[in-house]
Formats: structure tokens, C-alpha cells, sequence
């Protein structure tokens, strides 16, 4: 009888633990099951670097993440849906771009903010837009104009 209760006991500890775990890695990622944000949408030129739960950013912060990456068909570009703080209102004539965190460092999607009087709406859609810039090709520019000279 106390051997079956042990064994009852730490069963409910192992899944306490599991829950834990899995509460704590959806609060790193973003994922939540709230309804504390709207989604918005953008299409890129290119996104090298970002996949779905990469960071959004307002002046460094994070307000959001990147839900959905899709490549458009009839337009060759990449449709991006981000998930943002519902307690944020974005200007409609706001941009969006991906950025890099120095030299070495991870890319993150970027909102810079318009100074429009109106929002965009739930679902609306980010239309300046600037994709990754690839340092390679950069270096490859510069290296090819450098030696014509």
C-alpha cells in the first residue's frame, strides 16, 4: 500500500515537472495561448535568417514574433505574419525590415514606426517593407568594385 502511494506521488511530481517545463518553454519562445496579441502582415523580398518564432522589435524591445513564413506563388516573395502585443497600436505608414544584432549576431524583424494618426488594423498589412541584406554579397561588391579601379 505506502509502495503504491510513493509510486502515485512521484508520478505527479514527474508531471508537474513536464508541466513546468512546458509552461516555461512557451514563455520563452512567444507561444502562449492568450489572446494578448493581433497579427499583422508583410511581404519581403527575401528573409534569410528569420523563421517562425523569430523576435519583433520597437526601438529594441520585443513586442512580438514571427508566426508564419510563406513563400507567394504568383509574386516570388515571402509572406510573413507577426504576432504583436495587443497593447501596442502600429501607424499605418509604418515600416518593417530585418535587421542583424552586429556582425555575428542572430537576425530579428525590425518595426519602425510611422507618424500616421491611424493604425493598422488586426490582420492589416505592413507595406514598407526591407528585406535581409546579405553581408556576403556586400563583401562580394565591394571586393569586385575595390579591384576594377
Amino acid at each position: 500500500m505506502a509502495e503504491t502511494a510513493t509510486e502515485a506521488l512521484i508520478g505527479g511530481v514527474v508531471i508537474a515537472a513536464a508541466a513546468g517545463f512546458l509552461l516555461y518553454a512557451g514563455q520563452t519562445t512567444g507561444v502562449s495561448g492568450g489572446d494578448g496579441s493581433y497579427d499583422l502582415r508583410a511581404s519581403f523580398r527575401s528573409v534569410d535568417g528569420i523563421s517562425v518564432g523569430s523576435e519583433v522589435r520597437l526601438a529594441g524591445v520585443k513586442v512580438g514574433t514571427v508566426t508564419d513564413l510563406s513563400l507567394n506563388p504568383q509574386t516570388f516573395r515571402a509572406d510573413t505574419t507577426v504576432a504583436i502585443d495587443s497593447t501596442l497600436s502600429i501607424p499605418e505608414d509604418s515600416a518593417i525590415l530585418i535587421s542583424q544584432q552586429g556582425l555575428l549576431g542572430g537576425n530579428y524583424v525590425e518595426i519602425v514606426p510611422g507618424g500616421s494618426p491611424f493604425n493598422l488594423e488586426p490582420g492589416g498589412e505592413i507595406v514598407d517593407t526591407q528585406g535581409s541584406v546579405s553581408l556576403l554579397s556586400l563583401l562580394a561588391r565591394f571586393v569586385s568594385e575595390s579591384g576594377s579601379e
